[in-house]
């Protein structure tokens, strides 16, 4: 373990992605080099860069452009479609509290998700954050520029879940099971500059909820707590996301994969805009430790879309109370 870490790694995946769509025989290589790597970087942080991307520039100007938009409009335009209890749509400033925090965070967020067609299962049966999406009428290709960009870092959390199974000592296609269908949520994100005292954040710091968070930055403002208490800042680089683990996959890996606190804090001169992709398992996935080969009874089973609404709704004060997650699914 590296107490003193000061900077977070940069690992080049452009080997990864190349081997799996050529589906060439250097395939596991690519896995096991890109596996100990993270490794390394989670055990130091639980943060880290990824580089070697090469993704189209065009979806993500657009999907960048069309964030803007949104936040452009006026506050009684982005509240008509206000967030609902499926967590879909627009979150005003304060009404997000983390954990712990004192204040409320001062981001705003358009939430999505999957994209469901209306006789899906999970619909059917009101399987939790399944739900349609609540999408802008008066901007332009929102709905398409922000689906475009899902679907492209899906495919990198694809590619990046191969690598963590392998440096688990899985099988490097254990998540695709769980996978199938995945509970793919989204969050574009605003940040004024930071005002007031200490305590006043852009989100305050908490650890992610779900398994894995692809970030796009352009702007600076995040910070990781490394393991000795510091707090090292995050800047972003070009052509890189920012990943880290959640909670559910520390939870899921007995955490062998630990979550890490982090928190934002825009002290620039100009907003702030990221976009956070939350790569989770099947909504009615069965989250269970020993399935990865964990021996200890730490954590109990959990069904993913139960798990993460209990948390959502600890944080985000649309919901009114605290959702307990039940201790077996209705779903499965």
């Amino acid at each position: 373990m590296v107490d003193s870490l000061k900077t977070l790694p940069v690992i080049n995946i452009a080997g990864l992605l190349q081997a799996i769509a050529s589906h060439s025989p250097t395939t596991s290589t690519q896995v096991a080099a890109v596996a100990a790597q993270i490794k390394a970087a989670v055990t130091d942080s639980g943060f880290f860069y990824i580089s070697g991307l090469s993704m189209q520039s065009s979806i993500v100007d657009n999907v960048r452009a069309a964030q803007r938009a949104f936040f452009a409009q006026t506050l009684e335009q982005k509240n008509s479609i206000a967030i609902n209890q499926d967590n879909r749509g627009y979150l005003a400033s304060g009404m997000a509290k983390m954990h712990g925090s004192t204040t409320h965070d001062q981001k705003e967020v358009f939430f999505w998700g999957a994209d469901l067609p209306e006789n899906h299962p999970n619909l059917l049966n009101k399987v939790p954050l399944c739900a349609n999406n609540q999408w802008p009428d008066n901007v332009a290709n929102f709905r398409t520029a922000v689906l475009e960009y899902a679907s492209l870092i899906k495919h990198i959390g694809n590619a990046l879940l191969r690598a963590i199974a392998h440096s688990l000592n899985l099988d490097e296609h254990f998540f695709e099971s769980h996978y199938h269908d995945s509970l793919l949520r989204g969050q574009l994100i605003r940040y004024p500059q930071t005002s007031g005292g200490a305590e006043n954040f852009g989100v305050a710091p908490h650890t992610d909820f779900g398994c894995l968070t692809l970030l796009l930055q352009n702007t600076p403002g995040l910070e990781v707590l490394n393991r000795s208490g510091s707090w090292i800042k995050a800047p972003p680089i070009n052509n890189t996301l920012v990943i880290n683990i959640g909670d559910l996959l520390a939870r899921w890996s007995d955490d062998r994969l630990p979550s890490n606190v982090h928190r934002v804090r825009n002290i620039n001169p100009n907003e702030r805009y990221s976009i956070a992709v939350f790569h989770d398992p099947n909504p009615i996935a069965k989250i269970t430790p020993a399935d990865m080969g964990s021996d200890t009874v730490g954590y109990a089973s959990v069904c993913a879309a139960d798990y993460i609404l209990g948390r959502n709704s600890g944080a985000f004060s649309h919901y009114g109370h605290v959702i307990e997650a039940p201790t077996t699914s209705k779903y499965t």
